[in-house]
Order: structure tokens, then sequence, then C-alpha cells
């Protein structure tokens, strides 16, 4: 009983099979009248790539150059002693007087008492400055006269005050007294400017003249 159950269910059935051929026939049918979709699709444009010239980098600068600061060397100080020099007083120059120039007379008008009319004087011209003589600097040794013994003796001082004229040769001609202490000092005194006192003699336009000159001398012991 039970073999023939299991023997019928194992058959084929055509019914069956028709079925789900007409299933499929009617899928793949519906498959194909359908309209496909189709979704467009966003897509991203080329990228475009140029290349840009790159200036090159500038040369670095040429480092500057090396300023050497000069240092001014210190000014030297020096220590200069003033040297006094002692100057005797000159003479005063001497000038001769010009004459008044006279103004020269109108011409005479042919009337008056007929005196002659004195001729016009014509000025003398002034004479060049007299420069008085001046001591001789190699003879100024020589111009201090020996100290008198007898005054010396007595422990006095003295000065003498003089006029010598003096020659074109810078000689002495002539000595006259103005001022002594004593004779014994102008004595010394005189003898010495007669025979050792040298000078430059007084000029006149470049010409050497005589001409007078005042010197003084003075006697002073030294201390023992």
């Amino acid at each position: 009983m039970y073999a023939d159950r299991y023997a019928r269910s194992g058959g084929f059935k055509p019914g069956s099979l028709g079925i789900a051929l007409a299933i499929n026939a009617a899928a793949v049918a519906a498959l194909m009248l359908a309209s496909p979709t189709v979704r467009g699709v966003a897509v991203d444009p080329p990228l475009l790539t140029k290349n840009i010239p790159i200036d090159p980098p500038p040369e670095p600068l040429p480092p500057p150059p090396e300023v050497h600061k000069q240092v001014a060397p210190s000014p030297s100080i020096i220590n200069t002693v003033p040297q006094i020099i002692k100057l005797e007083p000159a003479d005063p120059i001497f000038e001769l007087p010009v004459q008044p120039y006279v103004p020269p007379l109108g011409p005479a008008s042919g009337e008056g008492t007929g005196t002659t009319v004195a001729p016009i004087a014509t000025p003398t011209p002034s004479l060049p400055a007299l420069i008085s003589p001046k001591v001789d600097p190699r003879y100024a040794d020589l111009f201090q006269p020996p100290y008198p013994p007898s005054e010396q003796r007595a422990g006095r001082t003295g000065r003498v005050e003089l006029r010598v004229l003096v020659g074109v040769d810078g000689r002495v001609k002539q000595v006259d007294r103005l001022l002594a202490t004593s004779d014994a000092f102008f004595e010394v005194t005189r003898q010495r400017a007669l025979t050792r006192w040298r000078f430059t003699p007084a000029t006149r336009g470049g010409i050497p003249v005589e001409a007078w000159r005042t010197m003084g001398v003075s006697f002073v012991l030294n201390d023992e």
C-alpha cells in the first residue's frame, strides 16, 4: 500500500511543467517590454594643467666693504718757554720841518704902482726819515765797563747816562755826560764807549750818516 503511494507521487506531472514554463515566459516578456531606465552619472571635467615659469631667485648682494676707521693721532703738546728779550728803547726819529707852500699870485692886471713882483719860492722837498743807530749785537758783551776799583772797595753802586755821537763806521766819535753817580763811574764808561762800543750807523734814505744816541749803564755789585 505504502509502495503505491510513493510510486504515484514520484511520477511525471505535465500540468505542473506547463505552469512553470508559462511563469518564466511571462517574466522574460516583462523584462523585454519594459523600457530601460538610464541614470545620468556626473563626470568631473578634465583638469587642465599649465606650467608657469617661475623667476629664478635674485643673486645675493655682495657683502659691503669693510670700513676701516682711521683714528686721528692725538695732537702732540709742546711746552714752549717764552724767551724774554730785552730791547733798548730806540731814539725818536727826527724829521726836518717842511716849509709851507706859498700859493702863486694871480696875473698882473697892468694897473698898479708898477712895483716888481717877487718870484715865487719853490718848496724844498722833505728829507728822508732818519733811522737812529743801533747796538751791533756782535759787540753787545763789550758794552759793560769795568767796575771802578775805588767804588768797588767802597761798596757803592752807580749809574751813568750819556749821549754818544756814532760815526758812519759805527764807532763812537764823541761822548757827552748827562748823568753820573760819580766821576769814576763816568770816566770808565767814557773810555769803554770810545774804545769798545760798536753800532750799526744811522741811515737817511739808505745812506749812513752820523747821529746821536742816548745810552745808560748801571754798576751793581754781585753778592758774595
